[in-house]
């Protein structure tokens, strides 16, 4: 608890604000998603195009479907689809980049070859910070230590080298959640999504599929992209605010 008073006072309004906004859409998808009820992609569940009630906060779409369950439904697979994303791309690209930069060879190589065909996967910013990060590790005593000590390679890019890496990787994690998360809305506003994944994109391109605009469910199109905005400025105030608090803690 005196670490994150410590923290919480020596952090920025931006990453203050980023992380509370962050924390709120958690919860809404993490927490409040396991709240009984009923599933919201199932059609005629309740009237078509109602308004704002007090059972219904954001009325119901044409096709009869709570828009705050839909919501809520849509924020959740869009923060796990951002995080798993983010954790399969951070783990590759710091994993495959400390090992890569400390054993060097034909390992590099092979591993950087690898890694090429398969760029899909946002880690080559992480992957030649990581390599630079334990090519100037690799030579120091500890390292030398662990080497004596009959630990192998991996075990030492794990144990000795990974902790001095984890800073970055919470960065680029963050980072990479943002980029997962805008790809997928993206992709989905174009069509491009399974038409059965509530997502965010998903319920933004569904609502101009049934012309919301023209039949002025307002709600119904504009939750979703509220929400959508609202969580790309909390994620990117968390990741600029971080940066900056990194910044400031390496400059004492």
């Amino acid at each position: 608890m005196k670490k994150f008073a410590k923290f919480w006072k020596a952090a920025n309004f931006r990453l203050k604000f980023g992380l509370i906004v962050t924390l709120i859409f958690f919860i809404i998808g993490f927490v409040v998603y396991y709240v009984p009820h009923v599933n919201p992609f199932t059609f005629n569940t309740y009237p078509n195009k109602l308004g704002a009630s007090a059972e219904h906060w954001l009325g119901t779409t044409s096709m009869g479907q709570d828009v705050v369950w839909l919501l809520i439904e849509a924020i959740h697979n869009s923060l796990v689809i951002g995080l798993i994303v983010a954790f399969l791309g951070t783990v590759v690209g710091v994993f495959v980049g400390l090992l890569s930069g400390f054993a060097g060879g034909l390992l590099d190589r092979v591993l950087m070859i690898v890694t090429d065909t398969f760029v899909v996967i946002p880690s080559l910013p992480i992957l030649i910070m990581m390599t630079s990060m334990a090519l100037s590790i690799k030579e120091r005593d500890f390292i030398h230590t662990a080497k004596f000590s009959g630990e192998s390679t991996v075990q030492i890019v794990v144990t000795e080298i990974l902790p001095y890496a984890l800073t970055w990787s919470l960065s680029n994690f963050m980072n990479a959640t943002l980029s997962a998360i805008g790809s997928e809305s993206s992709l989905a506003v174009l069509g491009l999504s399974p038409g059965n994944l509530v997502s965010l994109g998903n319920m933004i391109q569904w609502a101009r599929s049934y012309n919301a605009i023209f039949n002025k469910q307002y709600l119904w199109i504009g939750a979703p992209i509220v929400a959508t905005v609202i969580l790309f400025v909390g994620l990117f105030l968390l990741i600029t605010g971080y940066n900056d608090y990194l910044s400031m803690k390496r400059g004492r």
